[in-house]
């Protein structure tokens, strides 16, 4: 097997890794940020993606870091029930455990951190380092991110764009507030649309929180981090009592503001000797919840095809025809999920359960 470099330690790339583990096939990753600076928030991940988790993760240990949700239940932003679902095995776990899990599979010297890659103008299909060293790898597997840099400079015709939602996304330790919510998965929506505000359970006192804002109603954008709490007290003062104090005791000191982009159209996946797995490739909107079962799908796939196929080439290319249909369905259900997200609460389909489903 030929010698792999993957760009990006997050978690497509580390998810990567650990199938070339799997099946014995040398590779090295390189990111360009801090090991510290990886750690993040939280995800949701379906039933299908944790099959594919189970995989490379003993169940077990996947277990002592986070927490399987039971249900989902939709307010209005005053608490007054209007839906309820049983969830099926949809897990909720934190950015940082997540990562801690992956990258415990791979030996150190496979990773280095604080490295930044750069096309080689002179040689296409090649990489190299900061300094101008060249990387000896045959194949270059992209996974630096939604907005990746390698992506862009490959095909310059791109076009991304910032889409009609913001979040800003935080974890509280706090066990009093984390008995309330037992193992359930919260959503409050306003009345006028625009404007909600979820919360999720990864531990016995670890709660994970977000709110998706209408960025064309809410100026969130244009709000510092030490400004960002006095902002969101404001803005849901009068909304479940829950909220409000949710957003008083949190610590803001790595809260996370996310403005979310998307490509107006997906690029191929590959290109000569690179291919692009997870956000790298195709980012999706949040409201899928797609983006770590569809990494872990990336990962799975293109590690069968590279077994299977002598030929880079062809092994892209199946890698491509098997994944490419599925994500331009959750891309679809994400921005019809967006729609809905921007409308008044009455004109809003009932039971709108926050993950795209194939």
């Amino acid at each position: 097997m030929k010698k792999i470099a993957v760009v990006g330690a997050g978690i497509s790339g580390l998810s990567m890794a650990n199938y070339l583990e799997k099946h014995k096939i040398d590779y090295h990753i390189y990111e360009r940020r801090n090991k510290k600076d990886l750690a993040g928030h939280g995800f949701l991940i379906p039933k299908e993606g944790m099959d594919y988790l189970y995989q490379i993760i003993d169940p077990d240990l996947l277990l002592q870091h986070g927490n399987f949700l039971r249900k989902y239940t939709q307010y209005s932003h005053t608490g007054k029930i209007l839906a309820e679902k049983e969830l099926d095995h949809v897990f909720a776990i934190s950015r940082h455990s997540l990562i801690n899990l992956l990258a415990q599979n791979i030996s150190p010297e496979k990773i280095t951190y604080e490295e930044t890659i750069i096309p080689d103008e002179l040689q296409n299909g090649k990489l190299k380092l900061s300094d101008g060293t060249d990387i000896n790898a045959d194949i270059t597997i992209i996974s630096d991110g939604s907005r990746s840099r390698i992506r862009r400079n490959l095909f310059k015709d791109e076009t991304m764009r910032m889409v009609r939602e913001s979040e800003v996304v935080n974890i509280i330790q706090n066990k009093e507030i984390a008995e309330v919510i037992d193992n359930d998965f919260m959503k409050f929506h306003h009345k006028e649309g625009g404007l909600t505000f979820g919360i999720l359970k990864l531990s016995d006192d670890t709660i994970l929180w977000y709110s998706q804002f209408d960025n064309q109603k809410y100026m969130i954008n244009e709000c510092s981090a030490e400004n960002l709490k006095k902002y969101m007290l404001e803005v849901f003062e009068n909304w479940h009592p829950l909220v409000p104090e949710i957003i008083q005791k949190s610590n803001y000191k790595n809260v996370h503001l996310w403005n979310v982009y998307e490509l107006d159209k997906l690029n191929p996946f590959y290109k000569d000797n690179f291919v692009f797995i997870g956000d790298a490739a195709h980012p999706l909107i949040p409201f899928t919840s797609q983006g770590v079962t569809s990494a872990l799908k990336d990962s799975f796939s293109l590690t069968k095809y590279l077994v299977e196929e002598e030929n880079i080439q062809k092994a892209f290319n199946k890698y491509e025809t098997d994944r490419k249909p599925e994500i331009e369905h959750h891309i679809r259900n994400g921005r019809t999920l967006l729609k809905q997200f921007l409308l008044p609460l009455h004109q809003q389909p009932e039971n709108i359960l926050p993950i795209s489903y194939k």
